[in-house]
């Protein structure tokens, strides 16, 4: 049990990517607050299953974030761990993509990151041990089409990681980036109509021609695997691993 007495906090974690963490660092001894939306029964068995406390906070409001800090803090202890994970998607040309859209991918896929952090970090610099994991994306490190706010927020994501690493590397904090390519989640199968209906495909064509076409593997990246290269971040093994954005996408971004 390597996190053995560690709090963990993870966003966007009632199913997916998210869901994955959760149940990697909590199977390690962490104690783990999820948050996410969801089916209520469906969240208050994954909550019983990982020995959990939940919290419904909506990230695109700064003070549901500030609430659930606090949250997390009285019930639990301050976070050890905090993964950035929750995230948003739309895809649209940029002519055509709409304004409310915009502004909650760049709220919800960055500024939350920046509001989990600056309110976790001084803890964990007080303890001189934390380990904050970005949820990135290929996407921080080259573009699609008719994604914009996503591919912009995700390369924020990338470059806020680096400079928080440097301002905690002598605090026994590391900050990290994972960017997954396609992994197959409720967020990358819900795009699937709106890519059809942009690029006038069907959903076969969207999922071996756009989505797997970059990744040279050919398949999908799986929730596991990010849960575990997550998980490896947090070990005193890792310590040394700060301001990393780590691929984990088949190969698209080595070309």
């Amino acid at each position: 049990m390597i996190l053995e007495g560690k709090v963990a906090l993870v966003t966007g974690s009632t199913s997916g990517i998210g869901l994955a963490i959760a149940q990697a660092l909590a199977g390690e001894g962490a104690r783990v607050m999820i948050n996410g939306f969801g089916d209520p029964a469906e969240i208050a068995r994954i909550s019983d299953d990982l020995g959990a406390l939940y919290d419904g906070a909506d990230l695109s409001d700064p003070a549901q974030i500030e609430s659930m800090l606090r949250h997390c803090t009285d019930e639990l202890g301050a976070p050890d761990i905090l993964v950035n994970n929750a995230g948003v998607q739309h895809v649209s040309p940029v002519e055509d993509f709409p304004v409310g859209k915009w502004d909650a991918i760049l709220a919800i896929n960055l500024t939350a990151v920046f509001h989990t952090t600056r309110l976790a970090i001084p803890s964990m610099k007080a303890k001189q041990w934390g380990r904050i994991i970005n949820t990135a994306s290929a996407h921080s490190l080259v573009a699609s089409p008719n994604k914009s706010a996503y591919v912009a927020a995700k390369h924020g994501v990338a470059g806020f990681t680096k400079s928080v690493a440097l301002e905690a590397a002598k605090d026994g904090v590391t900050v990290n980036c994972i960017s997954p390519g396609y992994v197959w989640t409720t967020l990358v199968e819900n795009q699937i109509p709106d890519t059809m209906k942009a690029r006038n495909l069907t959903r076969e064509q969207v999922m071996n021609d756009v989505l797997l076409a970059a990744q040279p593997t050919k398949r999908f990246v799986t929730p596991e695997e990010v849960a575990a290269l997550a998980l490896f971040l947090c070990r005193e093994e890792a310590k040394s691993i700060t301001g990393a954005n780590l691929s984990m996408d088949g190969g698209w971004t080595a070309a």
